[in-house]
């Protein structure tokens, strides 16, 4: 799917395939996303000033914020980071710096666009990779005289007339079907002889030390070795060479910065992990220090990366937090101004599980029966069954920790346990009945230790 082709309604149709319920937090995300091709499409003396809306998602966990913000993405076909922000306390003691984020989202960009550029060059890639087996196989292919051109005291009756069905073409019809496969051939191949040499960085100069490092490797002479492996193994390292040297790396970072810089996707989970008290003691002043460095980057700044310089005014943030101990306006007023749409997202009830467990793409019950499959094992559950299901999943969640959606791959691993671990040989066709549930998980969810069932 194309972004610039997708409304608001049709970028929730496409969310509500994997995502059941939330429907607040999907039209603001579809805003959000519509938004910023209008910008891209907005008269340019006007474009630069409009600035994305962040959002904030408040919810707890297991109801879909994640799931959301990672669709999106794929979506949009942007480059997307998600990242604790947990990660960032006590910054210059346990914590990473958080520009790092910014870094790590420009390397997702790279890899993204290489791989798109990679797919288009497939073909080439192989044609060449083909053609130097063949090298391999039988020599390089010895040089011709052009048509016509007849050597000195021969008659043109004795001048070696094209074979269409040279050793050459046999052998790429041999290589095309497979049948060369197993054969060895010799290739020249990288030795990695010298250290690494690992240069420590002060905290939030991280690429200083990896710019040193690939100085170092670049002044040290390349060394090779020759190696021997089979057809198959050859064609799939030569390939990768091939493209590596095909695709223009220039044009890759070029573009991914283009990407980062205008729909780049930062989604910040756990944001309440970095809201403290009143106190101003202990680690709760480095989680107000974490909001006041992440606050420029949301803002818009201009931050160095091993690629080049990267501004974050237009990036997408999208920030998420259970906040059953905090709230937002606990956080500081200049980063609550940074995310001015707030959407609450719902816990799940027990026809929220039904729905979660059947109905998403990727359904709970629809990876299991895969699962199985593969055993050649046929896997059932009746309506009644997965009802039941979800009525336990939901007095779990109430009865102890709300985890979610996420309790339910608890309860079907439970359920399931004895099929998975020694799947039936001679009944083929195993149905889940809502008696069975029933017995499986009524005196583990009545018992009041559940520490071994809770994730």
């Amino acid at each position: 799917m194309n972004e610039k082709y997708l409304t608001p309604p049709e970028i929730v149709a496409h969310l509500d395939k994997y995502v059941i319920g939330q429907a607040n937090a999907k039209k603001a995300v579809a805003i959000a996303l519509r938004n910023r091709w209008r910008r891209r499409n907005a008269p340019e003396d006007i474009r630069g000033e409009i600035m994305p809306n962040n959002i904030i998602m408040i919810g707890p966990t297991g109801v879909g914020k994640t799931e959301i913000a990672r669709r999106l993405a794929d979506l949009a076909g942007a480059p997307f980071l998600k990242v604790e922000a947990s990660k960032f306390t006590e910054v210059g003691y346990v914590g990473r710096d958080v520009e790092s984020m910014v870094r790590d989202l420009v390397d997702i960009a790279v890899n993204m666009v290489k791989t798109e550029k990679s797919k288009d060059l497939t073909e080439k890639a192989e044609q060449n990779t083909t053609e130097r087996l063949l090298d391999l196989l039988l020599g390089p292919t010895p040089k011709q005289d052009p048509p016509g051109v007849i050597q000195v005291g021969q008659h043109p009756a004795e001048q070696p007339k094209p074979d269409h069905e040279s050793t050459r073409d046999k052998f790429r019809k041999m290589l095309d079907s497979g049948q060369l496969d197993e054969r060895e051939v010799e290739l020249e191949t990288p030795q990695n002889s010298y250290p690494v040499v690992e240069i420590f960085s002060p905290m939030g100069m991280e690429e200083l030390g990896a710019n040193f490092q690939e100085m170092f490797s670049g002044l040290m002479p390349k060394k090779t070795r020759r190696r021997k492996m089979t057809v198959a193994d050859a064609r799939k390292y030569l390939t990768g060479e091939e493209l590596n040297r095909l695709v223009n790396m220039d044009e890759v970072i070029a573009e991914a910065m283009e990407r980062v810089q205008e729909s780049g996707i930062i989604f910040i989970d756990e944001i309440d992990k970095i809201v403290g008290d009143d106190s101003r003691n202990g680690p709760d002043v480095s989680r107000e220090g974490v909001q006041r460095d992440i606050l420029p980057i949301v803002e818009g700044a201009s931050v160095m990366t091993k690629y080049g310089m990267i501004v974050t005014d237009h990036v997408l943030f999208i920030a998420a937090g259970a906040f059953h101990g905090a709230r937002p306006s606990d956080l500081i007023p200049e980063l609550q101004g940074r995310f001015p749409i707030r959407v609450e997202l719902d816990s799940l009830s027990a026809e929220d599980f039904e729905r979660i467990l059947v109905e998403p793409k990727n359904a709970l019950i629809t990876q299991y029966k895969a699962l199985l499959a593969t055993e050649s094992v046929t896997l059932d559950f009746p309506p009644a069954a997965i009802k039941k299901i979800a009525k336990m999943a939901e007095r779990v969640n109430t009865d102890s920790e709300n985890i979610g959606a996420r309790r339910l791959h608890t309860i079907l691993t439970t359920l399931l346990e004895d099929i998975l671990y020694e799947p039936p040989v001679t009944k083929k066709k195993v149905s889940i009945t809502a008696a069975m549930v029933e017995k499986r998980l009524s005196a583990i969810i009545d018992d009041e230790d559940l520490s071994r069932y809770i994730l």
